[in-house]
């Protein structure tokens, strides 16, 4: 079995699509999907089809969609001599299990690469770190689950993906500052900081970005703004690291060569 979420689902068995179109089926299988090999709960399926108001009829109406979905299983293997779709998606005590062997699977291999250039990245080799982490977020076609709509247990799912992305993303870009590529980051790092107005790791490459590209206005301009985005919505000042690193930018440490101290430190420690 191979399955691909990050971005559109995609889930192939033998090379042939089982994917259905109707929603709640495409949301049970999603979530089947991201638990391979792990028994979902019959509540947490019909918690994240209804939510709180699940109709009397949903033990019936779950085991329907359950059918509709081993269909399609059957439609992609017809061989019968080999695993039958009660065999792929099983019903075990208490929920359902896909135990199909997954052969490929790209949130799987995002986490795996993410590791891998996060300990590179450790081990201050900038130039792997940022060839591995540019692998894990080229895995990426869109938002997670893009087209299956979600309930409240895959939009709990999707945002700890999301927030995982984020992080590769900031790691790929710290590792592209260690390598001097300041220039090449404005454009992307603005649109980071327009997409994410609060996000104050994106807010601090991007000072780092514009200073040693020769913008130290532009730096303190980009602090004022996370500033008053900080302050009007939640009411906080930035973090004492964030203004550390304006109090950098202030006194000129910035202007100078780029430095281990620099780099570690100030962009680093904003983990």
């Amino acid at each position: 079995m191979e399955i691909e979420v990050l971005g559109p689902l995609d889930i192939r068995l033998d090379g042939t699509s089982i994917v259905p179109s109707a929603g709640k089926p495409r949301q049970i299988l999603a979530l089947l999907a991201l638990r391979a090999g792990r028994i979902v709960p019959v509540p947490v399926l019909m918690e994240e089809i209804w939510g709180d108001r699940i109709p009397r009829s949903a033990q019936t109406t779950l085991q329907t969609y359950i059918l509709q979905l081993r269909r399609r299983i059957s439609a992609a293997r017809p061989d019968v001599r080999r695993p039958t779709a009660k065999d792929v998606l099983s019903t075990r005590f208490g929920g359902y299990l896909l135990s199909e062997p997954v052969l490929s699977s790209d949130v799987g291999t995002f986490q795996r690469l993410t590791a891998e250039g996060s300990a590179a990245l450790e081990r201050g080799e900038a130039g792997l770190a940022a060839d591995v982490l540019g692998r894990a977020l080229s895995l990426w076609h869109g938002s997670a689950l893009i087209d299956v709509p979600t309930g409240h247990v895959l939009d709990t799912e999707i945002l700890g993906i999301e927030e995982a992305r984020a992080r590769a993303l900031e790691l790929r870009i710290e590792a592209d500052l260690r390598l001097g590529r300041h220039a090449e980051l404005l454009g992307e790092l603005r649109m980071l900081v327009a997409q994410h107005p609060m996000h104050e790791s994106f807010h601090a490459q991007l000072m780092i970005a514009l200073c040693r590209s020769g913008h130290t206005w532009r730096a303190l301009d980009v602090y004022q703004q996370l500033r008053s985005a900080l302050v009007g919505e939640l009411g906080v000042e930035p973090s004492d690291r964030i203004q550390r690193l304006h109090q950098q930018v202030l006194g000129g440490g910035l202007d100078k060569p780029r430095s281990t101290y620099v780099e570690r430190d100030l962009t680093l420690e904003l983990r």
